[in-house]
Protein backbone atom coordinates (compact mmCIF):
# COMPACT_ATOMS: atom_id res chain seq x y z
CA UNK A 1 0.00 0.00 0.00
CA UNK A 2 1.41 3.35 -0.99
CA UNK A 3 1.69 6.21 1.50
CA UNK A 4 -0.55 8.35 -0.69
CA UNK A 5 -3.50 6.02 -0.10
CA UNK A 6 -3.15 6.16 3.68
CA UNK A 7 -6.21 8.22 4.58
CA UNK A 8 -8.42 6.46 2.04
CA UNK A 9 -7.36 3.03 3.27
CA UNK A 10 -8.04 3.88 6.90
CA UNK A 11 -11.52 5.14 6.10
CA UNK A 12 -12.43 2.15 3.90
CA UNK A 13 -11.10 -0.32 6.44
CA UNK A 14 -13.79 0.81 8.87
CA UNK A 15 -16.88 0.89 6.67
CA UNK A 16 -18.01 -2.61 7.62
CA UNK A 17 -19.54 -2.22 11.07
CA UNK A 18 -21.99 -5.10 11.02
CA UNK A 19 -20.12 -7.12 13.63
CA UNK A 20 -18.98 -4.37 15.96
CA UNK A 21 -20.65 -5.65 19.13
CA UNK A 22 -17.80 -8.01 20.18
CA UNK A 23 -15.26 -5.28 19.47
CA UNK A 24 -17.30 -2.77 21.46
CA UNK A 25 -17.39 -5.13 24.44
CA UNK A 26 -13.64 -5.55 24.19
CA UNK A 27 -13.25 -1.77 23.97
CA UNK A 28 -15.10 -1.16 27.22
CA UNK A 29 -13.30 -4.04 28.90
CA UNK A 30 -10.01 -2.37 27.95
CA UNK A 31 -11.32 0.94 29.35
CA UNK A 32 -12.09 -0.81 32.66
CA UNK A 33 -8.70 -2.54 32.70
CA UNK A 34 -6.99 0.81 32.14
CA UNK A 35 -9.10 2.36 34.89
CA UNK A 36 -8.09 -0.44 37.25
CA UNK A 37 -4.43 0.04 36.38
CA UNK A 38 -4.76 3.79 37.02
CA UNK A 39 -6.19 3.17 40.49
CA UNK A 40 -3.50 0.60 41.27
CA UNK A 41 -0.79 3.03 40.19
CA UNK A 42 -2.27 5.68 42.48
CA UNK A 43 -2.36 3.34 45.48
CA UNK A 44 1.25 2.20 44.96
CA UNK A 45 2.79 5.62 44.31
CA UNK A 46 5.83 6.64 46.31
CA UNK A 47 4.86 10.05 47.69
CA UNK A 48 7.64 12.62 47.44
CA UNK A 49 8.69 15.70 45.50
CA UNK A 50 5.83 17.07 43.41
CA UNK A 51 3.20 15.01 45.21
CA UNK A 52 4.20 16.43 48.58
CA UNK A 53 3.98 19.96 47.20
CA UNK A 54 0.42 19.36 45.98
CA UNK A 55 -0.57 17.59 49.20
CA UNK A 56 0.87 20.38 51.35
CA UNK A 57 -0.99 23.11 49.48
CA UNK A 58 -4.22 21.16 49.15
CA UNK A 59 -4.45 20.11 52.79
CA UNK A 60 -3.42 23.59 54.02
CA UNK A 61 -6.28 25.06 51.97
CA UNK A 62 -8.83 22.45 53.09
CA UNK A 63 -7.84 22.37 56.76
CA UNK A 64 -6.59 25.90 57.44
CA UNK A 65 -8.10 28.01 54.66
CA UNK A 66 -4.65 28.96 53.39
CA UNK A 67 -4.86 29.22 49.60
CA UNK A 68 -1.39 29.78 48.14
CA UNK A 69 -0.75 32.10 45.24
CA UNK A 70 1.89 29.82 43.71
CA UNK A 71 1.91 26.14 42.88
CA UNK A 72 4.66 23.57 42.43
CA UNK A 73 8.23 24.58 41.70
CA UNK A 74 9.09 24.01 38.05
CA UNK A 75 12.39 23.60 36.22
CA UNK A 76 14.31 26.84 35.57
CA UNK A 77 11.25 29.12 35.49
CA UNK A 78 10.15 29.05 39.13
CA UNK A 79 6.64 28.29 40.41
CA UNK A 80 3.53 27.59 38.39
CA UNK A 81 0.27 29.32 39.38
CA UNK A 82 -1.32 27.83 42.47
CA UNK A 83 -5.11 28.15 42.40
CA UNK A 84 -6.21 25.20 40.25
CA UNK A 85 -3.43 22.85 41.37
CA UNK A 86 -4.53 23.54 44.95
CA UNK A 87 -8.25 23.28 44.18
CA UNK A 88 -7.98 19.80 42.62
CA UNK A 89 -6.67 18.56 45.97
CA UNK A 90 -8.50 20.82 48.44
CA UNK A 91 -11.91 20.63 46.70
CA UNK A 92 -12.30 16.84 46.99
CA UNK A 93 -10.95 16.93 50.57
CA UNK A 94 -13.67 19.38 51.57
CA UNK A 95 -16.25 16.88 50.32
CA UNK A 96 -14.57 13.75 51.68
CA UNK A 97 -11.73 13.96 54.19
CA UNK A 98 -9.68 11.07 52.88
CA UNK A 99 -6.32 10.75 51.09
CA UNK A 100 -8.26 8.94 48.37
CA UNK A 101 -10.43 11.99 47.59
CA UNK A 102 -7.92 13.85 45.35
CA UNK A 103 -6.95 10.71 43.42
CA UNK A 104 -10.61 9.84 42.75
CA UNK A 105 -10.98 13.22 41.01
CA UNK A 106 -7.66 12.77 39.19
CA UNK A 107 -8.59 9.31 37.87
CA UNK A 108 -11.99 10.58 36.71
CA UNK A 109 -10.46 13.58 34.92
CA UNK A 110 -7.96 11.34 33.16
CA UNK A 111 -10.74 8.98 32.10
CA UNK A 112 -12.82 11.90 30.80
CA UNK A 113 -9.80 13.14 28.86
CA UNK A 114 -9.45 9.79 27.12
CA UNK A 115 -13.18 9.53 26.40
CA UNK A 116 -13.12 12.99 24.78
CA UNK A 117 -10.30 11.84 22.50
CA UNK A 118 -12.24 8.67 21.69
CA UNK A 119 -15.35 10.73 20.90
CA UNK A 120 -13.44 12.68 18.25
CA UNK A 121 -12.06 9.51 16.66
CA UNK A 122 -15.54 7.92 16.72
CA UNK A 123 -17.03 10.88 14.86
CA UNK A 124 -14.07 11.46 12.55
CA UNK A 125 -14.17 7.89 11.25
CA UNK A 126 -17.78 6.60 11.44
CA UNK A 127 -18.14 2.87 11.95
CA UNK A 128 -14.62 2.83 13.35
CA UNK A 129 -14.90 0.25 16.12
CA UNK A 130 -11.63 -1.43 15.10
CA UNK A 131 -9.86 1.95 15.10
CA UNK A 132 -11.31 2.77 18.51
CA UNK A 133 -10.09 -0.57 19.78
CA UNK A 134 -6.57 0.27 18.66
CA UNK A 135 -6.96 3.69 20.29
CA UNK A 136 -7.91 2.29 23.69
CA UNK A 137 -5.06 -0.23 23.60
CA UNK A 138 -2.34 2.04 22.21
CA UNK A 139 -3.33 5.11 24.24
CA UNK A 140 -5.34 4.26 27.35
CA UNK A 141 -3.39 1.08 28.22
CA UNK A 142 -0.09 2.60 27.13
CA UNK A 143 2.56 2.65 29.91
CA UNK A 144 3.54 6.15 28.75
CA UNK A 145 0.06 7.30 29.81
CA UNK A 146 -0.50 5.03 32.80
CA UNK A 147 2.92 5.76 34.33
CA UNK A 148 1.72 9.32 34.90
CA UNK A 149 -1.07 8.09 37.19
CA UNK A 150 0.17 9.82 40.32
CA UNK A 151 -0.72 12.99 42.18
CA UNK A 152 1.33 15.57 40.30
CA UNK A 153 0.63 18.35 37.82
CA UNK A 154 1.36 16.60 34.48
CA UNK A 155 -1.13 13.84 35.36
CA UNK A 156 -4.00 16.28 34.76
CA UNK A 157 -2.81 17.30 31.29
CA UNK A 158 -4.56 14.50 29.41
CA UNK A 159 -7.83 16.12 30.47
CA UNK A 160 -6.65 19.50 29.13
CA UNK A 161 -5.63 17.84 25.86
CA UNK A 162 -8.94 15.96 25.57
CA UNK A 163 -10.96 19.15 26.07
CA UNK A 164 -8.79 21.05 23.58
CA UNK A 165 -8.99 18.24 21.00
CA UNK A 166 -12.75 17.77 21.31
CA UNK A 167 -13.58 21.49 21.23
CA UNK A 168 -11.35 21.93 18.18
CA UNK A 169 -13.25 19.15 16.44
CA UNK A 170 -16.55 20.87 17.26
CA UNK A 171 -15.26 24.11 15.77
CA UNK A 172 -14.21 22.61 12.45
CA UNK A 173 -17.42 23.48 10.57
CA UNK A 174 -18.84 26.63 12.16
CA UNK A 175 -18.08 29.14 14.94
CA UNK A 176 -19.60 28.49 18.34
CA UNK A 177 -19.45 30.69 21.42
CA UNK A 178 -19.38 27.82 23.89
CA UNK A 179 -16.95 25.56 22.04
CA UNK A 180 -14.64 28.54 21.50
CA UNK A 181 -14.99 29.25 25.21
CA UNK A 182 -14.11 25.68 26.24
CA UNK A 183 -11.27 25.55 23.73
CA UNK A 184 -9.56 28.50 25.40
CA UNK A 185 -10.49 27.19 28.87
CA UNK A 186 -8.51 24.03 28.04
CA UNK A 187 -5.44 26.21 27.44
CA UNK A 188 -6.19 28.22 30.59
CA UNK A 189 -6.36 25.06 32.71
CA UNK A 190 -3.04 23.93 31.25
CA UNK A 191 -1.57 27.35 32.16
CA UNK A 192 -2.59 26.75 35.76
CA UNK A 193 -1.19 23.23 35.87
CA UNK A 194 2.08 23.22 33.92
CA UNK A 195 4.45 25.45 31.98
CA UNK A 196 4.04 23.24 28.89
CA UNK A 197 0.77 25.06 28.12
CA UNK A 198 2.24 26.92 25.06
CA UNK A 199 2.03 23.58 23.23
CA UNK A 200 -1.78 23.80 23.15
CA UNK A 201 -1.68 27.52 22.37
CA UNK A 202 0.56 26.95 19.34
CA UNK A 203 -1.66 24.08 18.15
CA UNK A 204 -4.65 26.44 18.29
CA UNK A 205 -2.77 29.08 16.31
CA UNK A 206 -1.96 26.52 13.62
CA UNK A 207 -5.55 25.23 13.48
CA UNK A 208 -6.87 28.80 13.21
CA UNK A 209 -4.28 29.78 10.56
CA UNK A 210 -5.07 26.65 8.58
CA UNK A 211 -8.83 27.40 9.09
CA UNK A 212 -9.35 23.96 10.57
CA UNK A 213 -11.27 25.69 13.37
CA UNK A 214 -13.70 28.57 13.07
CA UNK A 215 -13.75 30.47 16.31
CA UNK A 216 -16.28 32.77 17.87
CA UNK A 217 -14.18 35.68 19.12
CA UNK A 218 -16.63 36.58 21.88
CA UNK A 219 -16.18 33.07 23.25
CA UNK A 220 -12.41 33.49 23.05
CA UNK A 221 -12.55 36.84 24.86
CA UNK A 222 -14.86 35.47 27.56
CA UNK A 223 -12.63 32.46 28.27
CA UNK A 224 -9.45 34.54 28.15
CA UNK A 225 -11.00 36.95 30.67
CA UNK A 226 -11.82 34.08 33.04
CA UNK A 227 -8.27 32.75 32.68
CA UNK A 228 -6.70 36.14 33.38
CA UNK A 229 -8.92 36.72 36.42
CA UNK A 230 -7.94 33.31 37.84
CA UNK A 231 -4.28 34.23 37.30
CA UNK A 232 -4.45 37.73 38.81
CA UNK A 233 -3.22 36.77 42.32
CA UNK A 234 -0.28 34.91 40.79
CA UNK A 235 0.55 37.74 38.36
CA UNK A 236 0.38 40.35 41.11
CA UNK A 237 2.66 38.19 43.29
CA UNK A 238 5.17 37.88 40.44
CA UNK A 239 5.14 41.66 39.91
CA UNK A 240 5.87 42.24 43.58
CA UNK A 241 8.41 39.42 43.81
CA UNK A 242 9.95 38.42 40.43
CA UNK A 243 11.90 35.62 42.15
CA UNK A 244 8.68 33.58 42.13
CA UNK A 245 9.11 33.09 38.39
CA UNK A 246 12.78 32.17 38.68
CA UNK A 247 14.49 29.01 39.78
CA UNK A 248 16.73 29.28 42.86
CA UNK A 249 19.68 27.69 41.02
CA UNK A 250 21.90 30.57 39.74
CA UNK A 251 22.97 28.47 36.75
CA UNK A 252 19.42 28.12 35.48
CA UNK A 253 18.81 31.86 35.77
CA UNK A 254 21.27 32.40 32.91
CA UNK A 255 18.82 30.68 30.53
CA UNK A 256 16.61 32.76 28.28
CA UNK A 257 13.68 32.46 25.88
CA UNK A 258 15.09 30.98 22.68
CA UNK A 259 17.85 29.09 24.49
CA UNK A 260 16.63 25.80 22.98
CA UNK A 261 16.95 27.01 19.39
CA UNK A 262 20.43 28.40 19.99
CA UNK A 263 21.65 25.13 21.49
CA UNK A 264 19.84 22.89 18.94
CA UNK A 265 20.00 19.75 21.12
CA UNK A 266 16.71 20.54 22.92
CA UNK A 267 14.93 20.48 19.53
CA UNK A 268 16.58 17.21 18.56
CA UNK A 269 15.62 15.67 21.90
CA UNK A 270 12.01 16.72 21.45
CA UNK A 271 11.99 15.01 18.04
CA UNK A 272 13.21 11.83 19.71
CA UNK A 273 10.46 12.09 22.31
CA UNK A 274 7.87 12.47 19.55
CA UNK A 275 8.96 9.10 18.16
CA UNK A 276 9.33 7.55 21.62
CA UNK A 277 5.75 8.48 22.50
CA UNK A 278 4.60 6.51 19.47
CA UNK A 279 6.92 3.62 20.30
CA UNK A 280 7.45 1.33 23.28
CA UNK A 281 10.53 3.25 24.37
CA UNK A 282 9.28 3.93 27.87
CA UNK A 283 10.83 6.20 30.55
CA UNK A 284 14.08 5.15 32.17
CA UNK A 285 12.32 5.38 35.55
CA UNK A 286 10.07 2.56 34.36
CA UNK A 287 12.67 0.43 32.53
CA UNK A 288 16.03 0.82 34.27
CA UNK A 289 14.76 1.30 37.81
CA UNK A 290 12.80 -1.95 37.95
CA UNK A 291 14.81 -4.01 40.46
CA UNK A 292 12.33 -6.83 41.21
CA UNK A 293 12.84 -6.29 44.94
CA UNK A 294 10.28 -8.92 45.81
CA UNK A 295 12.83 -11.52 44.62
CA UNK A 296 15.62 -10.20 46.88
CA UNK A 297 15.79 -13.52 48.72
CA UNK A 298 16.74 -15.25 45.47
CA UNK A 299 19.67 -13.21 44.15
CA UNK A 300 20.18 -15.22 40.95
CA UNK A 301 16.48 -14.98 40.08
CA UNK A 302 16.43 -11.24 40.82
CA UNK A 303 19.46 -10.60 38.60
CA UNK A 304 18.05 -12.74 35.80
CA UNK A 305 14.69 -10.94 35.92
CA UNK A 306 16.36 -7.52 35.83
CA UNK A 307 18.35 -8.30 32.69
CA UNK A 308 15.56 -10.18 30.93
CA UNK A 309 13.33 -7.19 31.59
CA UNK A 310 15.84 -4.61 30.41
CA UNK A 311 16.98 -6.46 27.28
CA UNK A 312 13.36 -7.18 26.34
CA UNK A 313 12.42 -3.52 26.78
CA UNK A 314 15.45 -2.31 24.81
CA UNK A 315 14.69 -4.65 21.89
CA UNK A 316 11.01 -3.65 21.80
CA UNK A 317 11.97 0.02 22.02
CA UNK A 318 14.36 -0.23 19.06
CA UNK A 319 11.89 -2.14 16.89
CA UNK A 320 8.90 0.07 17.65
CA UNK A 321 10.89 3.28 17.16
CA UNK A 322 11.28 2.19 13.55
CA UNK A 323 7.54 1.54 13.37
CA UNK A 324 6.80 4.99 14.82
CA UNK A 325 9.14 6.61 12.30
CA UNK A 326 7.48 4.73 9.44
CA UNK A 327 3.99 5.64 10.65
CA UNK A 328 4.90 9.32 10.81
CA UNK A 329 6.41 9.21 7.31
CA UNK A 330 3.22 7.60 5.99
CA UNK A 331 1.14 10.23 7.79
CA UNK A 332 3.24 13.01 6.25
CA UNK A 333 2.62 11.68 2.75
CA UNK A 334 -1.08 11.68 3.59
CA UNK A 335 -1.17 15.40 4.45
CA UNK A 336 1.74 16.89 2.51
CA UNK A 337 -0.64 18.58 0.07
CA UNK A 338 -2.91 19.86 2.85
CA UNK A 339 -0.84 21.24 5.72
CA UNK A 340 -0.31 24.74 4.24
CA UNK A 341 -3.67 25.25 2.56
CA UNK A 342 -5.70 27.99 4.20
CA UNK A 343 -9.08 27.27 2.65
CA UNK A 344 -10.18 25.04 5.51
CA UNK A 345 -10.87 22.23 3.05
CA UNK A 346 -10.48 18.79 4.63
CA UNK A 347 -11.59 15.76 2.64
CA UNK A 348 -12.19 13.38 5.55
CA UNK A 349 -11.93 12.93 9.29
CA UNK A 350 -8.65 11.05 9.11
CA UNK A 351 -6.98 14.00 7.38
CA UNK A 352 -8.29 16.31 10.12
CA UNK A 353 -6.83 14.02 12.82
CA UNK A 354 -3.46 13.98 11.08
CA UNK A 355 -3.45 17.75 10.59
CA UNK A 356 -4.15 18.25 14.29
CA UNK A 357 -1.27 15.88 15.04
CA UNK A 358 0.93 17.85 12.63
CA UNK A 359 -0.05 21.05 14.42
CA UNK A 360 1.09 19.47 17.69
CA UNK A 361 4.37 18.47 16.01
CA UNK A 362 4.98 22.07 14.90
CA UNK A 363 4.01 23.32 18.37
CA UNK A 364 6.59 20.98 19.88
CA UNK A 365 9.35 22.29 17.60
CA UNK A 366 8.49 25.93 18.35
CA UNK A 367 8.18 25.32 22.09
CA UNK A 368 11.44 23.39 22.35
CA UNK A 369 13.20 26.17 20.43
CA UNK A 370 11.82 28.89 22.68
CA UNK A 371 12.22 26.96 25.92
CA UNK A 372 15.03 27.76 28.38
CA UNK A 373 15.28 24.06 29.32
CA UNK A 374 15.98 20.69 27.74
CA UNK A 375 12.67 18.85 27.76
CA UNK A 376 12.10 15.65 29.68
CA UNK A 377 9.21 13.34 28.90
CA UNK A 378 6.75 15.05 31.25
CA UNK A 379 7.35 18.40 29.56
CA UNK A 380 5.79 17.09 26.34
CA UNK A 381 3.20 14.77 27.91
CA UNK A 382 0.51 17.32 27.02
CA UNK A 383 0.71 16.35 23.32
CA UNK A 384 1.41 12.62 23.79
CA UNK A 385 -2.00 11.60 22.35
CA UNK A 386 -1.28 13.68 19.23
CA UNK A 387 2.11 12.01 18.84
CA UNK A 388 0.39 8.63 19.03
CA UNK A 389 -2.26 9.44 16.42
CA UNK A 390 -0.15 8.57 13.32
CA UNK A 391 0.78 5.24 14.93
CA UNK A 392 -2.83 4.46 15.88
CA UNK A 393 -4.03 5.16 12.33
CA UNK A 394 -1.16 3.23 10.73
CA UNK A 395 -1.75 0.24 13.01
CA UNK A 396 -5.44 0.22 12.17
CA UNK A 397 -4.55 0.30 8.47
CA UNK A 398 -2.02 -2.52 8.77
CA UNK A 399 -4.00 -4.74 11.15
CA UNK A 400 -7.56 -3.91 10.08
CA UNK A 401 -10.54 -5.98 11.17
CA UNK A 402 -10.41 -7.77 7.81
CA UNK A 403 -6.88 -8.96 8.63
CA UNK A 404 -6.56 -12.57 9.79
CA UNK A 405 -4.18 -11.48 12.54
CA UNK A 406 -6.29 -8.53 13.80
CA UNK A 407 -7.48 -10.19 17.01
CA UNK A 408 -4.07 -11.70 17.76
CA UNK A 409 -2.33 -8.36 17.16
CA UNK A 410 -4.69 -6.49 19.50
CA UNK A 411 -4.36 -9.12 22.23
CA UNK A 412 -0.56 -9.25 21.96
CA UNK A 413 -0.18 -5.46 22.24
CA UNK A 414 -2.68 -5.32 25.11
CA UNK A 415 -0.88 -8.15 26.92
CA UNK A 416 2.55 -6.50 26.52
CA UNK A 417 1.21 -3.16 27.79
CA UNK A 418 -0.62 -4.69 30.76
CA UNK A 419 2.43 -6.76 31.73
CA UNK A 420 4.68 -3.69 31.47
CA UNK A 421 2.26 -1.71 33.63
CA UNK A 422 2.13 -4.46 36.25
CA UNK A 423 5.92 -4.38 36.60
CA UNK A 424 5.95 -0.57 36.74
CA UNK A 425 3.15 -0.47 39.33
CA UNK A 426 5.03 -2.74 41.69
CA UNK A 427 8.68 -2.00 41.06
CA UNK A 428 9.91 1.28 39.54
CA UNK A 429 11.24 4.67 40.58
CA UNK A 430 7.82 6.14 41.30
CA UNK A 431 5.83 3.08 42.40
CA UNK A 432 6.35 0.09 44.67
CA UNK A 433 4.41 -2.92 45.89
CA UNK A 434 5.53 -1.98 49.41
CA UNK A 435 4.34 1.65 49.22
CA UNK A 436 1.17 2.63 51.08
CA UNK A 437 -0.20 5.85 49.61
CA UNK A 438 -2.70 6.57 52.39
CA UNK A 439 -0.19 5.95 55.17
CA UNK A 440 2.38 8.22 53.52
CA UNK A 441 -0.17 11.02 53.15
CA UNK A 442 -1.54 10.68 56.69
CA UNK A 443 1.93 10.66 58.18
CA UNK A 444 2.87 13.82 56.25
CA UNK A 445 -0.37 15.59 57.14
CA UNK A 446 -0.06 14.69 60.83
CA UNK A 447 3.50 15.97 61.08
CA UNK A 448 3.48 18.89 58.65
CA UNK A 449 -0.09 20.20 58.41
CA UNK A 450 -2.01 19.49 61.61
CA UNK A 451 0.88 20.68 63.79
CA UNK A 452 1.45 23.84 61.77
CA UNK A 453 -0.15 26.87 63.45
CA UNK A 454 -2.80 28.60 61.39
Amino acid sequence: MTPVSFTTAVSHANLNSGQDKPLERFFWLAVLVGLGLSVWYQINQIVDGDQLQMIQRGYAAAYQGLWPVTGNTASVVGNVPGFVSTAVVAGPLMLWDSPYAPIVLLVLLRLIGFLLIDAVVREAVPGSMALRLWLVVLLWLNPWVQFDSLLYNPAYLIFCFGLHFYSAWRLRAAPSFWWSFWHVVAIGLAVQMHFSWPLLAFVSVYLWWRQLVRVNWWGVVAAASVAVISLLPYLLAVLSNPEIARHSDPGTQERYIGWGAVNVYPILKSLIYWLRYGAWAFPSKLVNDAGFDWATGWQSLELALVWIWRIGQYVLAALTMMVALGANIVAWFGIRHHWRRRDGLVQDGVTWLLLYSFGAFLAMLVSSGLSPIVFNYWHLALILPAALMPVVLWTNQTFSRESTVFVKAVLIVAAVFVATNLVAINDSRKFSWSADYTEQVRQYVDTQIRQTPR
